[in-house]
């Protein structure tokens, strides 16, 4: 459930509640201090002896326009040449803040296939999804990737792209010609 769906059925509730005479909270961001339960991330994964795992820490990711986007995340998939799935998708709590042009995360993603087990042409994708309110849905902002060779353990800083996210990498546009990019920090450790 998205931040906006989780605040329409809390003020449901809420509406519900003071029927029954129980005062309602001062606070309506009481329900989001935890934000970190609204995701669908993955635990680290039991690889066997030998493998290593990908864990990729997401710090920021820079836009001309961070501050109007509601409710911001980023959906994190691994995908062969072909755009086939290796994994299940995960999806990042909202943003924790913004600071002029960057949305802050901190958040970490392990990705739940070792590396040895990617074949050539495989990557990391970084879907960043936002809510639209005139529409009422939510739209695909931006997005990213990391080819089998950029991954390499410590801080790296990759492109963004226009959407559609183009799985294949085919016909790849910038998002901007500002310096604006996403930042993250990888992990990789081998499992004894």
């Amino acid at each position: 459930m998205y931040q906006w769906q989780l605040q329409l059925k809390w003020k449901n509730k809420n509406r519900q509640t003071s029927a029954s005479n129980t005062p309602p909270s001062d606070n309506e961001d009481d329900i989001f201090q935890n934000r970190e339960s609204y995701n669908s991330l993955l635990p680290k994964l039991n690889a066997a002896s030998g493998q290593s795992l990908i864990l990729v820490r997401i710090l920021k990711i820079g836009l001309k326009d961070a501050t109007t986007l509601i409710d911001p995340y980023f959906t994190v998939s691994c995908k062969d040449a072909a755009a086939v799935d290796l994994c299940k998708q995960q999806n990042t709590p909202v943003a924790s803040e913004r600071v002029e042009n960057y949305l802050m995360f901190g958040v970490d993603v392990h990705i739940q296939v070792p590396l040895e087990i990617l074949s050539k042409g495989s990557a990391i994708f970084f879907e960043l999804f936002h809510y639209k309110h005139k529409r009422r849905s939510t739209s695909s902002k931006c997005f990213s990737f990391m080819e089998l060779d950029e991954l390499k353990p410590g801080p790296c800083v990759i492109e963004l792209y226009r959407k559609p996210t183009d799985f294949r990498k085919k016909k790849l546009n910038l998002l901007t010609s500002k310096p604006l990019y996403l930042h993250l920090v990888l992990t990789i450790t081998k499992q004894l």
